[in-house]
């Protein structure tokens, strides 16, 4: 991929070409040369073979029968996960009680994507905050996290510094967006083509009603309750996209604490929301 990129870069500087199309034959190139299940390697003189990371989103895996893909998981998951759960669990239990015992603050896991078996029961056993995020729910079962189930030791949170924003993931996924609409937020009709302040109020409050210890807010999120505070372009509001070398922190608070400190109906909503959620009296 680094390859591809570096060759593409020489073309879009000497082809006098559209830079666009060129980014779409990286994106396609990047898309192909992705298209692999195992990764070849040598060690010892000879070639091995291991399982790449996310081989079930290829197209490769799944164009293949029921019972290839059952046995590719089986070995997918028997590579990353169970033979190292033991040797996980025990640095762990290492580890993390020194760490709790090296602070008074309250420690929480980002237990979040490739999570081992051994990861909650370890958590709850030191009791520490795990970490939920509405569109990463840990049940499988389930494509959006129900906040109203959510642990008492845990931080919940609509977005992170890794993630899209609320008003971001809301233009991601017209179908992921009207599965929401309908199931999570309980309305009629077609889903809103972008994310009003409503919906993003709407979505705040049921993580301050939630049965989590900590309710947690980008600040991104907070300000697209507010039509006038909120940037206009909401991808610019995203942090951190881990996946894309030329989106690595870009954010910049677009607004001054200042300016923030005089925006009264702005703090005063967020003072009765947390009120009426019965979190924390706000003075």
């Amino acid at each position: 991929q680094r390859k591809v990129e570096a060759a593409i870069q020489v073309l879009m500087e000497t082809s006098g070409e559209d830079q666009q199309r060129w980014q779409r034959i990286r994106d396609g190139l990047y898309a192909l040369i992705a298209e692999v299940i195992f990764l070849e390697m040598e060690q010892d003189g000879q070639k091995v073979f291991y399982p790449r990371h996310s081989l079930h989103q290829t197209y490769s895996y799944r164009n293949l029968d029921d019972h290839s893909r059952h046995l590719l998981w089986e070995l997918y998951v028997e590579y990353f996960f169970r033979r190292n759960e033991h040797l996980w669990r025990e640095k762990a239990m290492i580890k993390l009680p020194a760490l709790k015992k090296s602070t008074n603050m309250l420690l929480c896991g980002e237990d979040l994507g490739m999570v081992p078996a051994c990861v909650p029961g370890v958590m709850q056993e030191l009791g520490l905050l795990s970490l939920e995020v509405q569109r990463m729910p840990k049940n499988p079962a389930l494509e959006f996290g129900r906040t109203e189930d959510y642990p008492y030791l845990s931080v919940a949170t609509p977005s992170s510094h890794d993630t899209s924003t609320i008003r971001g993931w809301w233009e991601e996924s017209r179908e992921k967006t009207q599965e929401f609409y309908t199931k999570v937020l309980k309305m009629p009709g077609e889903a809103p083509a972008t994310c009003s302040p409503e919906i993003v109020r709407a979505i705040i409050g049921q993580h301050l009603y939630s049965p989590s210890m900590w309710a947690v807010f980008p600040i991104q999120d907070l300000l697209g309750m507010d039509e006038k505070l909120r940037l206009p372009d909401p991808h610019a509001e995203r942090i951190n996209d881990p996946g894309n070398p030329e989106h690595y922190w870009q954010y910049r608070m677009h607004l001054a604490v200042e300016q923030l400190t005089e925006e009264k109906g702005f703090t005063a909503e967020i003072r009765q929301m947390v009120n009426d959620s019965g979190r924390k009296k706000v003075y």
